[in-house]
């Protein structure tokens, strides 16, 4: 193998994204929808200005992607991939300019090494992709307009023209990013600061430049301000409450903080996290340095934020939203594992290497075996059974990554698909998205329960009134749920015979099935049910 280069770090990483993009394509067409991709997918056949708890961009991409690929399991994690493969490309390109060729390839490696970024990120239905590769675009452009890493930095006078383009050109891409997640108010901050505390760039207060790109950003966001005004700002009411109590007395939790430290480094992997934490200190004392203190500022808010409020705000294991500060931060850990190996400190060096190919190696044979068990289940036959029980119950865990493709078994023998007077439904949301995908939108679906989330707003349930419905459950706890949520919805709740869910000739696991007999509405009041004000002609949140 050629010995790494200046000249042909550019060429390694292209092979690297190649390589992996592959890789990740039959990851996508091989694997089943996680809970949240499933919950997702309806928004992708309903197309709307924006949506309950997400912009909508990821939404329209998963849309057009089904259309051009067909309503499978790559078609909808298509883009995703795609994005990723461009995201790589632009970490390579922004390392380059801020520090070399060869901390590009390195931070581009140890990203594809990360397991939040290997996988989750770069291959799963969500809005993190879009996300990740339009904060980068914004970024690359943001540099080169800055002058940061440039040998001939723009003049504001003389490139006017260029500056002013510039400008726009960022305003577009932070505009899109907009579009992806809420996390680009970080984007926008991290940027603000860091000219604020860098003198040589402090003059952009003054130039209309900045102030054009943001105007440009709120006007692309329009969809997403217009379907919130409309809808109660309900986006943003759900997302701000993740940040506060949730109607509980304040209280400080070091158990909910100490769970998001643990869940962020096993989410990168604890032996990529630490270096990539230590490059956040080195960045801060680094800062005067303009590399370094652009990467500071732009990866230091995300991640102590979302840190932080886990002091009282229970996040539960949403530990990928530190995400974009962790991927700045790839830039100086590339630089950092490029002056290893060729500096002339051979302990370092032979350390250096010692990490990498572990890091490699445990990627590569961990996505391996989990992939081929996530198809095939053979864990449950070959493996050590307590392996499989890391989830806390009895269920194998992985089993949320596989389709549930014997609901649609099912609905077919029992000629529920093509009767056009039933539909389905769960008393849980992540649940509901399961068997959306596995009837792959063919009949309209609710949520019985008062955390229905983007389900709310995709079916209008008066259309469905008379009609009779399937209600899917899993095997513990639902007679009660059922009862509870859904049973004031109807004239009749009656238990049908369970559905297995097979992978490789193995039940894992069984659904309930209820049939339930004309829907109508609720005689009894369940004001705090957005099924219920729906069905009573209100918002289904809020006042």
């Amino acid at each position: 193998m050629k010995k790494l280069t200046e000249a042909n770090a550019r060429s390694f990483t292209l092979v690297l994204i190649l390589i992996t993009f592959v890789i990740r394509l039959l990851i996508a067409a091989y694997t089943g929808l996680g809970n949240g991709e499933s919950y997702y997918f309806r928004g992708a056949i309903h197309f709307d200005l924006s949506y309950f708890d997400q912009p909508p961009l990821f939404f329209w991409l998963g849309g057009l992607s089904i259309k051009l690929f067909g309503l499978n399991n790559l078609g909808l994690r298509f883009p995703t991939v795609l994005l990723f493969a461009g995201t790589s490309w632009l970490l390579f390109l922004i390392t380059k300019k801020l520090f070399n060729a060869k901390a590009g390839f390195w931070a581009v490696v140890v990203m594809n090494l990360s397991a939040v970024f290997t996988v989750a990120i770069a291959c799963w239905y969500q809005p993190d992709g879009p996300l990740m590769f339009f904060w980068l675009l914004s970024t690359w452009f943001i540099v080169k307009v800055m002058g940061i890493g440039e040998d001939k930095p723009l003049n504001t006078k003389t490139d006017s023209r260029k500056v002013y383009m510039l400008w726009i050109i960022i305003g577009i891409c932070m505009g899109f990013a907009t579009l992806s997640k809420y996390h680009v108010l970080f984007l926008f901050a991290g940027v603000f600061i860091f000219i604020i505390t860098n003198k040589k760039q402090r003059h952009w207060l003054t130039h209309p430049g900045p102030y054009l790109a943001v105007l440009i950003t709120i006007a692309m966001a329009f969809p997403i301000i217009w379907w919130n005004y409309k809808n109660n700002w309900v986006s943003f009411v759900f997302q701000g409450t993740r940040a506060g109590t949730r109607h509980e007395p304040f209280k400080i939790h070091f158990d909910w903080f100490l769970r998001s430290i643990l869940g962020q480094s096993v989410w990168l992997l604890p032996w990529i996290w630490f270096p990539t934490v230590r490059q956040l200190f080195k960045s801060y004392k680094l800062r005067l340095q303009a590399a370094y203190g652009f990467n500071f500022w732009m990866s230091v808010l995300p991640i102590v934020f979302f840190t932080v409020i886990t002091l009282w705000a229970d996040l539960q294991y949403h530990f990928h939203w530190q995400a974009p500060g962790y991927m700045m931060l790839f830039m100086p850990l590339g630089f950092a594992i490029d002056k290893a190996l060729n500096g002339k400190d051979e302990k370092r060096k032979r350390l250096t290497r010692r990490w990498l190919n572990f890091s490699i190696y445990f990627t590569i044979i961990t996505i391996t075996v989990l992939g081929l068990h996530l198809v095939t289940g053979f864990w449950q036959s070959y493996g050590p059974k307590w392996v499989v029980s890391l989830g806390g119950g009895k269920i194998d865990p992985t089993i949320q990554g596989v389709d549930y493709d014997d609901i649609m078994t099912r609905f077919e023998k029992e000629g529920w698909i093509n009767n056009n007077k039933v539909f389905a439904g769960s008393t849980r949301w992540w649940l509901a998205g399961k068997v959306d995908w596995a009837l792959k939108g063919k009949k309209d679906i609710i949520c019985f329960n008062r955390d229905s989330r983007n389900l709310a707003f995709l079916v209008d349930p008066k259309t469905l009134i008379g009609k009779d419905a399937i209600i899917i459950g899993e095997a513990h706890a639902y007679n009660e749920t059922v009862n509870e949520d859904a049973k004031p919805y109807f004239d009749s709740i009656k238990r049908l015979q369970d559905i297995p869910i097979i992978r490789s000739g193995r039940v894992e696991e069984y659904l309930q099935v209820y049939y339930c007999t004309n829907f109508h509405e609720s005689a009894q009041p369940l004001n705090d049910y957005p099924l219920y004000r729906q069905l009573k002609g209100l918002p289904a949140f809020g006042e």
